[in-house]
This record gives C-alpha cells, sequence and structure tokens, in this order.
C-alpha cells in the first residue's frame, strides 16, 4: 500500500490531488518549477516576444512575416494593440475571448478558421448559467439514447437558437460529429458591426499580409496571434513510463499507464470534458488516491488497452479525429464511470423512493460535484441541501432591487415527477424482460 505521493505540479489539477492524498491518508509531496501555485490560472504579467516554433510551422512563409506573432497563452492584455489590424488564428475559446478583447482597441480583427465552430452563450434558459442547463443527467440520457441523426438535429437547433452561424461564417464543416462551442457572449456582436472579420485558413503569409484558402487577400497585417492549441510531453518521465505519439498518449479512462506493473503512476486533469475540468480532475484524483492506497484495483493489462481502443474510437466517431479533441469525452458518463469505482455514484432507484425530492433535483438539475458526496467515501452531510438551494445560492447576489414576491404553481416540478417516475418504469420493465 502506497504511503507517499509526489505530485507534479502546483496547477489546479495538482492542488486537487493533494487534498484528496491528505483525504486518504497519504502523505503528498508537491514539485513546482515556478515560485508559486496555480498553474495556467496564475495570471503573470509578461512580455510577449517571438517564440514556440513548434506551433509556428503550422502557418507557411512565417518566417517572412515583418510583424509582431505570438502564441495565445503569452497574451495578458488588449493594452499596446491601438490602431493595430491582428490576424487570431484559431476559434476556439481562447481564439474569440481574445479576438474580442482585442478588438475594442485594435483598428479590425480577423479571425481565421478552418472548419468553422459553433458560438454559445454564457447565460441559458431563464438567465441560468449554461452548465447548470445543459449539464443534467436528463439532457445526458438523451444523448445517450437518442439516435446520432436525432441528437446532430437537436444539437444544431440549440446552437443556431442565438444566431444563424451560417450568416455569421461560423458553421461547423463535418456537422454529423459532435462539435463543442467556443463560448462567448460577444463575438456575434462585434462580428455584426464588423470589428471582427472571419476568415478561411491561411495558406501563405507575406510581409505584411495573409492570403486565406478561398483567395482572398488582407494587407497591412500587424500582428498574428497562434490559438492553435498545445502540444502534450511529460519531459520529466521517461518514455517507458508515458509516451506520447502523433500528440496521442495511450492512458487507461486518459489516467493510468496500462503497462505497468504496479499502479502507482496517474495523469490527472489530461482530458477535455464537455463540463468543467475542476470536478473532473476532483474525481479523477479522488479515483488516483484510492488506487494508491489499495482500496482500488485496476483490471488487467489486456481488460486496458481493450478499453483504451474502444474508448478512442467512440471519441473519433463523436468527435472526430482533429488533434484539437483528443481527449474529449462526455461529462456525466465519465464522472459516473469514475464515481462507480469508489462508490460514489448516486443510486437514483434508490433515492427516489427515499427522497423523492432530492431525486428530482439529481436527475433534472445541474450535475454538481455535491451529487457525488451524497454516499460512500468522502461522504458529506451537507450535500443534500447544498444540492437543493443551489438556484437560491446562485440567484441571491442578483437580487439587488426588491420586488413583490409572485406565487407560480410548480407545474414544472410536478412534470419532473412524472417523468421520474416514468424512467423508473421503463427500468422495471427492462429488468423483468
Amino acid at each position: 500500500m502506497a504511503k507517499k505521493v509526489a505530485v507534479i505540479g502546483a496547477g489546479a489539477s495538482g492542488l486537487i490531488s493533494l487534498k484528496c492524498c491528505v483525504d486518504e491518508g497519504l502523505t503528498p509531496t508537491c514539485f513546482e518549477r515556478t515560485n508559486d501555485i496555480g498553474g495556467l490560472w496564475k495570471f503573470k504579467v509578461c512580455e510577449i516576444f517571438l517564440f514556440l516554433a513548434s506551433v509556428l510551422l503550422l502557418v507557411q512563409g512565417i518566417e517572412r512575416f515583418k510583424g509582431q506573432y505570438f502564441h495565445s497563452r503569452e497574451y495578458k492584455k488588449p493594452e499596446g494593440f491601438d490602431g493595430k489590424h491582428i490576424l487570431v488564428i484559431g476559434i476556439g475559446n481562447s481564439a474569440a475571448d481574445i479576438a474580442v478583447e482585442l478588438s475594442t482597441k485594435a483598428a479590425q480583427v480577423f479571425i481565421s478558421t478552418r472548419q468553422g465552430s459553433w458560438v454559445i452563450s454564457r447565460i441559458s434558459k431563464h438567465g441560468y448559467p449554461l452548465d447548470m442547463v445543459l449539464r443534467t443527467r436528463f439532457r445526458s440520457m438523451l444523448q445517450n439514447v437518442l439516435p446520432r441523426r436525432v441528437l446532430i438535429w437537436m444539437w444544431e437547433r440549440q446552437m443556431n437558437r442565438w444566431f444563424n452561424h451560417e450568416y455569421y461564417g461560423l458553421e461547423p464543416q463535418n456537422k454529423y460529429l459532435i462539435k463543442i462551442p467556443a463560448v462567448n457572449d460577444d463575438l456575434p456582436s462585434r462580428i455584426l458591426y464588423g470589428a471582427i472579420k472571419v476568415k478561411s485558413r491561411v495558406v501563405e503569409l507575406t510581409e505584411t499580409s495573409a492570403i486565406f484558402e478561398d483567395g482572398t487577400v488582407e494587407e497591412d497585417i500587424d500582428v498574428i496571434v497562434f490559438a492553435t492549441g498545445y502540444t502534450y510531453s511529460f519531459p520529466f518521465l521517461e518514455d517507458s513510463l508515458v509516451k506520447v505519439e502523433d500528440n496521442m498518449v495511450s492512458l487507461y479512462k486518459y489516467m493510468f499507464p496500462s503497462h505497468l506493473e504496479k499502479s502507482t503512476l496517474a495523469c490527472i486533469g489530461l482530458i477535455q470534458p464537455q463540463g468543467s475540468i475542476f470536478p473532473t480532475a476532483e474525481m479523477q484524483a479522488r479515483w488516483a488516491t484510492r488506487v494508491f492506497k489499495g482500496l482500488c484495483t485496476l483490471p488487467s493489462e489486456s481488460t486496458m488497452m481493450e478499453d483504451i481502443i474502444k474508448r478512442n474510437k467512440r471519441r473519433i466517431d463523436l468527435y472526430g479525429n482533429n488533434l484539437s479533441q483528443i481527449f474529449q469525452t462526455h461529462y456525466i458518463n465519465y464522472l459516473d464511470e469514475l464515481a462507480a469505482e469508489i462508490g460514489a455514484k448516486p443510486d437514483l432507484l434508490s433515492l427516489l423512493f427515499r427522497d423523492p425530492k432530492l431525486a428530482v433535483k439529481v436527475y433534472f438539475g445541474p450535475c454538481s460535484s455535491y451529487q457525488y458526496r451524497l454516499e460512500g467515501p468522502g461522504k458529506w452531510e451537507g450535500a443534500r441541501s447544498a444540492i437543493l438551494s443551489q438556484e437560491q445560492r446562485l440567484l441571491k447576489p442578483l437580487k439587488t432591487r426588491a420586488l413583490a414576491p409572485t406565487f407560480n404553481f410548480p407545474v414544472s416540478f410536478l412534470l419532473q415527477i412524472l417523468g421520474l417516475l416514468a424512467v423508473a418504469l421503463a427500468f422495471f420493465q427492462l429488468q423483468w424482460y
């Protein structure tokens, strides 16, 4: 049984790993190469230099370009870019955020995308945050059982509800795949009044201009920002432990090398869930520490390799083979999968009979980390109350103006109860057959 654990890195995943080690009675030691904690989430003011050549090789002619260019990781603030003509290459969250912020200072911002992207607001139904509405067990169930064509049709309709992506030049190619959206409230409005212009893939750069796949040319480009993602490497580990090939890492459930004699190494946070990374990394760390402690065991190497291959095929089928989505995975399914390993997955059927009010919230409400503290190791007595009060606590800071109370008959709650009963009935019928 492991007693001491080395945690490499004091970023978000490293910090939660330290806590989980302490929770399990292990003795962690953290190794961090910088002089502070926080990792990528630690804001540091720094000068921007020319570098990261391995990323810049994605574009022809960068050596001829006379302007300033850098990777999105080095961008900190829009000051200093006043009156510039800026090209942002990429269409992920970082690209959208940087393009929008720079457009408040620059003369013109262009955003270049190869395949397009859905863009969705952080504010969802009734003004709730997007995750509270989208990341529910009910929606997850629909995603698991509906035919692919129906799922894609529903997804496309939902993505175009805010604005028509085709009109804005953003509609993704390969629409038979599930394309994870960029989350940005301001990008459509910036495009609408011309502060940002959407362009196709860059095929060539000259000293001062960019030539795009559709044959158009934009002159007098001053700055290029490469929001083209990252390469993965583990320079502190031997290839015999964790090997990166074609920017891919073969890990059991995105965590454990399958070939090691003893399960004493895990990667935490090397994943792209369709939801928040923080609850995901926490669940990974909870499982990993119990594996280290000997309370959970991993299957045989052949079983793990079979799972890795199967999981990768499913990922490609759903999301495609784009390098930016190598670690993409379903959010709730993955959390439940890991929670089941440690006995913390909520038992909805049992909960329905014991506490129907809580069962409704667990099934139809946001799937937050509280759900994995209802039972099993790490059980928290306050989890039920936290789940039932999520909406009230979220809205409380917004209530800065007193309003007269209104009465609303809880029809939606009644419908949710009936829906949950229908799910339970279907479950019993399946068990009978």
